[in-house]
């Protein structure tokens, strides 16, 4: 899939500006014009020369991509490799909020290769820990803890296969902090993308994500101190994402104001900030954006109901945007990266099969792989019931029917992560509180039942935004009901710990 990837999204539009540019001499002349007079269409590129911000050594031009969409569950590394293989041009991951980064430490994973920030959990003894610490063979675990738990993985990626191609998303309220996380990761990553549109309380009370949109002088100073201090010292760009403002002209002030701040890339998601994943995304104001962008040498993507590789090449030639990202139908399908022309949409079984191979290579927390495994199989498939009564990797790989080769992987997985028959017993204590949680009341229902699933399904499809808000914001609160799961895990990954303020954003 190399060739897809390295397709330029906006070479469609190149292509079109010229058999446009080629139309009008024609007409021109058949109307009658004279030699002397020149197509206005031939003297428009020279006349309109727009610059360019220089693109870093270690940086990428988002210009001509197509781009995995920062998400809540949904980007965490095994769906971006999963992305990458069908043809995405570059991957965001989750936002990672500034207090969980900002002293942790980077180690690379012995089993597995991949680099792994990890920090002291919150819960040092809890089952999961517990799991980690009797699985792991990773002697510094216990170098780093004194108390002997298992530390938590608040970031995974992998150097060789998302070399030059991932983005790292901040979530930030504060020039200074940014600038100290982003020095963690900036030597991993290929570009730090500043978010600034999620709607979620979570983001918004602690002044982040669409916070900023009303404090762009805040916003515009955590960019500037980023351009200052990150781009210089580890040669990569710096992007923000962006929702629109009520009216064309705040949305227009705050671009002029953003692109003059250094950054090398502006992402608008084609919502407002009261805006739900159900409606439709808006692109009145893309045009505008697009301009203001290009007036200053700033590249400009587009977000909001962007369906596929194909789909996407249309929308950058009626806007005229660098490029497009992919939220929703990207969790669904990543094989929407792929155009018509490279096969298409893949079966669902191929594409479940293929992210269950990613997510047990890189040691994916079972219960992320098993929400996203949901994502992926239709709801009337029956591997879909099995997947969620699984329990293990062995269970996954059952319920879709895997060869011998990967329930092998799946046995192995859950033996390094604890899951399955490999997961520890539970001791006297534990067995108590199961006990009396059990005695609490009657069972619900079957109308309580079922309201709670549609609240749940309420609550999931608000948290990640519908993929098309980047699911910015609300990784850490994700993560945290992940942790909930009375499974033992390796990676439990709980909202940030170390300042209070953190868990209030």
């Amino acid at each position: 899939m190399a060739t897809t990837a390295e397709t330029p999204v906006s070479a469609a539009t190149a292509a079109t500006a010229a058999t446009a540019a080629t139309a009008a001499t024609t007409a021109t002349t058949a109307a009658g014009a004279t030699e002397t007079a020149p197509p206005t269409t031939a003297t428009t590129p020279a006349a309109t020369a727009l610059p360019r911000v220089p693109i870093p050594p270690r940086g990428v031009d988002y210009r001509g991509k197509l781009v995995l969409a920062p998400m809540v569950r949904s980007g965490e590394l095994p769906s971006r490799l999963l992305a990458l293989h069908y043809g995405a041009d570059l991957v965001w991951g989750p936002e990672t909020v500034d207090h969980s980064l900002i002293g942790a430490t980077r180690r690379v994973n012995p089993r597995t290769g991949m680099i792994e920030y990890t920090r002291q959990p919150s819960h040092a003894y809890s089952p999961a820990n517990s799991a980690a610490r009797n699985n792991s063979n990773d002697s510094n675990d216990n170098d780093n803890n004194e108390a002997g738990a298992a530390e938590s993985v608040i970031y995974r990626l992998d150097p060789e296969r998302e070399k030059g191609k991932l983005v790292f998303q901040l979530g930030t309220s504060d020039a200074e902090r940014a600038v100290a996380a982003a020095r963690v990761v900036a030597a991993d990553v290929a570009g730090i993308d500043v978010n600034a549109g999620c709607p979620k309380p979570f983001s918004m009370l602690g002044g982040m994500g669409a916070a900023l949109l009303r404090a762009p002088e805040k916003l515009a100073g955590i960019l500037e101190a980023l351009a200052r201090d990150i781009t210089p010292a580890f040669g990569i760009g710096i992007s923000v994402k962006i929702r629109l403002l009520e009216t064309p002209a705040e949305t227009e002030a705050l671009v002029r104001r953003l692109v003059r701040t250094g950054i090398t890339g502006l992402t608008v998601h084609c919502r407002t900030t009261p805006m739900r994943p159900r409606e439709r995304a808006v692109r009145g104001q893309l045009a505008m954006i697009r301009r203001v962008c290009h007036e200053a040498g700033v590249a400009c993507l587009m977000n909001g109901d962007v369906e596929s590789r194909d789909h996407a090449d249309l929308l950058v030639r009626e806007f005229g945007v660098d490029g497009a990202m992919i939220a929703t139908a990207a969790e669904k399908n990543p094989s929407c990266f792929r155009s018509r022309a490279d096969g298409g949409l893949a079966a669902w079984p191929e594409v479940a099969r293929r992210y269950l191979r990613f997510a047990m290579e890189v040691e994916n927390r079972a219960a992320n792989t098993k929400y996203l495994l949901a994502q992926i199989i239709p709801g009337k498939a029956l591997a879909y019931r099995d997947v969620q009564r699984g329990r293990s990797y062995s269970d996954f790989a059952q319920a879709l029917e895997c060869d011998e080769e990967m329930r092998a992987m799946a046995r192995e997985a859950d033996r390094v992560l604890g899951l399955g028959e490999f997961e520890p017993k539970r001791g006297p204590k534990q067995k108590n509180k199961q006990q009396q949680k059990g005695q609490q009341g009657e069972q619900p229902s079957g109308q309580q039942q079922e309201s709670k699933k549609r609240k749940r399904g309420q609550d999931e499809e608000e948290e990640r935004e519908g993929g098309e808000g980047g699911g910015e914001g609300g990784e850490q609160q994700a993560k945290a009901k992940d942790e909930s799961a009375k499974r033992p895990e390796v990676a439990a990954e709980p909202a940030p710990v170390a300042a209070p303020a953190a868990i209030a954003v």
